[in-house]
C-alpha cells in the first residue's frame, strides 16, 4: 500500500494542472456545504435555546384541534387558507390532566398560559384599516403583539429570565401590564408619543370581536435573548388576557358551565324567545298619540332584551380556563421519550389532549427555518451534482490521456486491480487533502463573519432566520459528513473513467499512447 501510495502523490504532482482544477473544485464546495450547513446548525440550535428557555419550555400541552387546523403557543393555524380562524380552545379535563402530570416525578416545573394577539392603541379614535394601508409603515411600525398570561409565580419560576428596564411585575387580579421595549418603541412611532410606566392605554383584539380593555404599564423589560426572533411581548394577569381569548362560560363545554348558571332559556327555540309570524298584528295605522313619545321611552330600550341575566354570565370569563400546560424537563434529552409516554397516558384516560415538543408549539418559526433548510439542502444537491460531474469529466480526460500509461503498466505484469487501486489513491488522497484545506478555509471564514457580530433587526427576517444574530456554529458531525461524502463522491466519479480506460487491452494501450 506504501508503495501504491507513493505513486499516487508522484502521478498528481507530474499531472499539476489537472490536480489543481479538481482541488479548487473540492475545496470551495466542502467550505460552501460546511458553512451552509453550520449557519442552519445555528439557526436551530439558537431557536430551540430561546423557545424551551423562554417561552414554550420542553413540552406542551393544549387541546387537541379539530380537523384541518394545528394549535400552536401563537394561535391557532389552518392547513389550508382561511381568514376565519378559531381562537385557541381552552383545556378540558385539566384536573385529570394534572394529577397524571404530577404523579410523575421527570419534571422540574410545570406552568399554565393563555395566549392571545392585541394591538395597542391610543385612544379609541385610531383607525387600523387606515393604519395598514399606509405604505410608509412596516410590520416593525405597528403595536401588535402577543399577550401571554401566566399562572402567577409558576410561570415566573419556570421562565425567569425577563429583564426589567423599569418597573416590575403586575400586581395579581389587576389590570396592569409589562410591555416589551419593542412595544413601547412601535407606540411612540405610530402615535408620535412616549409610553411611560404608569400610562393608560387601550388593547383591542387583534382576533376577537370588538374586545377592548384598558391596561396600566407597570413595567417595560428586554427579551431574555436580545436576539430573539420572538415576537414582541406583553404580560399580563391571567383573568386580563381571559377576555382577549374568549374563554367565556358561553365558549367553553356544557360541562365546563357552573351549575349556578340558568340554561333553561337555551333549550327554546326561536320562535319560543321572538314569537312567529302568525303572533303579529299588522296594523298600518301610523296615526301617532300625541301623548306618547315617537322613539318611546327609555324605559322601552332597557327592556327590549328582556331579563339579560343569561347573557351576562356567560359572557363572564372562566377563572379556572388555561389554553395550555408548559412542562420543563429535569433532563431535556429524555423530552421524546416523555411526549410519547405523556400521549399514552392522556389517550388511556380518555383526555382529549395534544401533547407536543416545543417544535410544534412553535411552529410558526420552527417550519420557516426547515424551509430554508429544505432550500439549502436542494442547493447543496445540486452543487454536489454540479461538482461530481465536473470531477468526473476532469477524471475521464485525464485517464484518457493517461492510457499509454496503463498499458504500460499492463504490459509489465499490472493486474486491472493493482492499476484501479493507484487510480483510487490518487483520488482519496487528492480529496483529503483538498477536503483538509477546504475545512481550514472554512473555518477560517465563520471565525472572520463572527467576530463581526452581524445582526439584523426586522422582525420578518430575524423570524425567517431564527434570531437577529447571524451566527455560524459548526458541528464535528456537519465537519465528519461533509468529509465522507465529498470521500465517497470522488470515489464514485472515478469509477466510470478508470473502468472505461481498463476494458482497452495492453496493446491497444500502447498503439494508442504512441500516437
Amino acid at each position: 500500500m506504501p508503495v501504491i501510495l507513493r505513486l499516487a502523490i508522484r502521478n498528481l504532482k507530474e499531472h499539476k494542472s489537472k490536480t489543481v482544477i479538481i482541488a479548487l473544485f473540492l475545496i470551495f464546495g466542502i467550505a460552501i456545504v460546511i458553512m451552509g450547513n453550520a449557519f442552519l446548525e445555528s439557526i436551530n440550535r439558537g431557536l430551540e435555546k430561546d423557545f424551551r428557555a423562554n417561552y414554550t419550555g420542553d413540552i406542551v400541552i393544549s387541546a387537541k384541534p379539530e380537523k384541518g387546523y394545528r394549535i400552536e403557543i401563537f394561535g391557532v393555524g389552518s392547513n389550508t387558507v382561511s381568514m376565519d380562524l378559531p381562537q385557541i380552545p381552552a383545556l378540558t379535563d385539566l384536573d385529570k390532566a394534572m394529577e397524571i402530570l404530577n404523579s410523575n416525578s421527570s419534571f422540574a416545573s410545570n406552568t399554565k398560559l393563555i395566549s392571545a394577539k392585541v394591538i395597542v392603541a391610543d385612544g379609541i379614535e385610531v383607525d387600523f384599516a387606515e393604519l395598514t394601508e399606509d405604505d410608509n409603515l412596516t410590520f416593525d411600525d405597528l403595536p401588535i403583539s402577543m399577550l401571554f398570561a401566566g399562572e402567577d409565580e409558576t410561570y415566573w419560576n419556570t421562565f425567569s429570565g425577563i429583564n426589567f428596564v423599569e418597573g416590575g411585575f403586575p400586581a395579581p387580579n389587576t389590570d396592569e401590564i409589562i410591555i416589551d421595549t419593542r412595544v413601547q418603541r412601535a407606540f411612540k412611532g405610530l402615535y408620535k408619543k412616549d409610553l411611560h410606566l404608569g400610562d393608560t392605554v387601550l388593547l383591542a383584539g387583534a382576533n376577537t370581536n370588538g374586545v377592548i380593555r384598558e391596561a396600566k404599564v407597570v413595567g417595560i423589560f428586554k427579551p431574555a435573548n436580545e436576539y430573539s426572533a420572538m415576537f414582541q411581548i406583553i404580560y399580563c394577569n391571567p383573568s386580563f388576557a381571559r377576555s382577549f381569548a374568549d374563554l367565556t362560560y358561553a365558549n367553553l363545554q356544557d360541562n365546563s358551565i357552573p351549575d349556578s348558571i340558568d340554561l333553561s332559556l337555551s333549550d327554546l327555540s326561536e320562535d319560543d324567545l321572538f314569537g312567529s309570524d302568525d303572533d303579529f298584528d299588522f296594523d298600518f295605522d301610523f296615526g301617532i298619540d300625541e301623548n306618547t313619545d315617537v322613539l318611546g321611552s327609555v324605559s322601552d330600550f332597557d327592556n327590549i332584551l328582556g331579563d339579560t341575566t343569561l347573557r351576562d354570565e356567560l359572557n363572564k370569563t372562566d377563572d379556572g380556563a388555561w389554553q395550555f400546560i408548559l412542562l420543563k424537563m429535569k433532563n431535556p434529552y429524555e423530552t421524546k421519550k416523555m411526549i410519547n409516554t405523556l400521549r399514552k397516558e392522556f389517550d388511556d384516560a380518555g383526555l382529549n389532549l395534544q401533547v407536543m415538543g416545543w417544535k410544534a408549539a412553535a411552529a410558526s418559526y420552527s417550519e420557516s427555518i426547515e424551509g430554508i433548510g429544505v432550500v439549502f439542502n436542494m442547493l447543496v444537491i445540486i452543487l454536489a451534482v454540479v461538482v461530481f460531474i465536473i470531477i468526473m469529466n476532469t477524471m475521464t480526460v485525464s485517464v484518457i490521456e493517461r492510457t499509454g500509461e496503463i498499458g504500460t503498466m499492463r504490459a509489465i505484469g499490472a493486474e486491472k486491480g493493482f492499476v484501479r487501486k493507484l487510480f483510487f489513491a490518487e483520488t482519496v488522497s487528492l480529496t483529503f487533502i483538498s477536503s483538509i484545506i477546504g475545512i481550514i478555509l472554512a473555518f477560517i471564514a465563520m471565525a472572520i463573519f463572527n467576530s463581526c457580530g452581524i445582526t439584523i433587526t426586522n422582525s420578518i427576517a430575524k423570524m425567517i432566520l431564527g434570531g437577529g444574530l447571524l451566527h455560524f456554529t459548526p458541528t464535528p458531525a456537519i465537519i465528519i459528513s461533509s468529509f465522507v461524502i465529498a470521500i465517497l463522491g470522488s470515489v464514485l466519479s472515478n469509477l466510470y473513467p478508470v473502468s472505461s480506460a481498463l476494458r482497452i487491452t495492453p496493446l491497444k494501450a500502447l498503439a494508442k499512447g504512441s500516437e
